[in-house]
């Protein structure tokens, strides 16, 4: 039997590298390392969403309920008491006005 010659493999063509982006990428900071304002204005936009929707998912557990129910007690426990000082600073002044004449 002929020995038959095995077939060279073909070589892939090697892609060129990528061009590079005649825009540079924005890291979020100036040349200085100064942030950028748009940059500043994304990380508070993210913190106050993760807080607002932190706060809509506490509200709706028990335990959150009865948070909101126990400060709510307590401001009006405290408006009641502020009412009573007031009421009774009134009738002090009063009673002053009327003991000296």
């Amino acid at each position: 039997m002929p020995e038959e010659a095995t077939p060279e493999p073909e070589t892939a063509p090697v892609p060129a590298p990528a061009p590079v982006p005649s825009e540079p990428v924005d890291t979020g900071y100036t040349p200085g390392g100064v942030p950028t304002f748009e940059s500043v204005r994304e990380k508070i936009e993210t913190r106050y969403g993760t807080a607002t929707g932190a706060s809509e998912l506490a509200a709706e557990t028990p335990e959150g309920r009865s948070v909101e129910e126990q400060y709510n007690a307590r401001q009006r426990a405290a408006a009641e008491r502020l009412a009573q000082i007031r009421e009774s600073m009134h009738e002090d002044h009063t009673k002053d006005e009327s003991g000296s004449q």
